[in-house]
This record gives structure tokens, sequence and C-alpha cells, in this order.
């Protein structure tokens, strides 16, 4: 059946793709923790490109699915795949799956990083301006708060 050929390619090429965007995700922490903008720009493009061909091939594989009888509204594609008895195609589709999953996970990660440069950043460039003036503590969320009336535990 030529539709179930054409998602095994289209996984196999989303799960080299997976392999390649993992490797930038972790390229992309390196240089985060070394403050390596130019390089971080560079694998921001290559992050991009590749996250776009990946949501292209969405398209064709739901396209795929379909040709094989899969109805979007009936719920997962996997259960369909699983249902149908093509144990090659569901276990490409479980190793993508786990690839994205992953991917995802890095992709979190690093923006936490960032974020964290990002809160550092501007507490330094406060202190550089002066106007970090208020001292500041950590509220019960762990977030700075800035001390206050409101916020004085005691006072004699």
């Amino acid at each position: 059946m030529a539709a179930i050929d054409d998602l095994k390619n289209l996984l196999s090429l989303d799960i080299r793709q997976l392999e390649t965007l993992a490797e930038t995700l972790h390229k992309e922490k390196s240089c985060l923790s070394g403050s390596d903008t130019k390089t971080l720009d560079t694998l921001t493009r290559e992050k991009n490109a590749v996250l776009e061909e990946i949501r292209g091939r969405a398209k064709q594989k739901i396209h795929a699915l379909v040709a094989m009888g899969f109805r979007p509204e009936s719920g997962d594609p996997s259960r369909f795949i699983r249902s149908a008895g093509l144990n090659d195609l569901y276990a490409l589709w479980q190793e993508a799956d786990t690839k994205l999953r992953e991917c995802h996970m890095l992709n979190e990660n690093n923006g936490r990083i960032i974020n964290h440069l990002q809160k550092r950043l501007t507490r330094l460039t406060d202190i550089f301006r002066g106007a970090s003036g208020q001292q500041k503590l950590y509220g019960a969320k762990g977030q700075h708060t800035t001390v206050s009336n409101r916020t004085v535990l005691a006072s004699a």
C-alpha cells in the first residue's frame, strides 16, 4: 500500500530530523551557558528550519493516514495504526513520538535557562541604572518581591 510506505518514509525523515534537532538543542544549551550569541543565532535559525520541515510533513502524514482510512476526528493516530496491525509503522510512530517529546523537554529546559538569563540581565541593568533602590526578597513562590511597608515582618 503506497500510503503506508509514504508514512514510513515521512516518519523516518522525522526521526532523523528530530535527532538533528536534539543535537542542536544540546548545542544551544552549551551556547547559553557560555554566552556565545553568534553561534546561538545560527543554531536558532537551524532549529527553526528543522521545525518548519517537520511541521510541513505533519500535513503529509495526516493525508497518508486518511488515505489508509484514518479519520482525524476519531482520535489518536497511533491507536489507529496499532489497531490496523501495522507493527513496523507503529514502532516508527512511537520512535518519532519519543524523540519529539525529548526535543520538547530539551527546548523547555533551554527556555527556562533563557528566562533565568533574562531576569539576571534585567537585575544587572537595574543596578547599573541605579534603579534598584528598593531591596528585594524571595516571596512564597520563590520569586523576587520588592520590600515595602506591607512586606515588613516586624518593626522596632
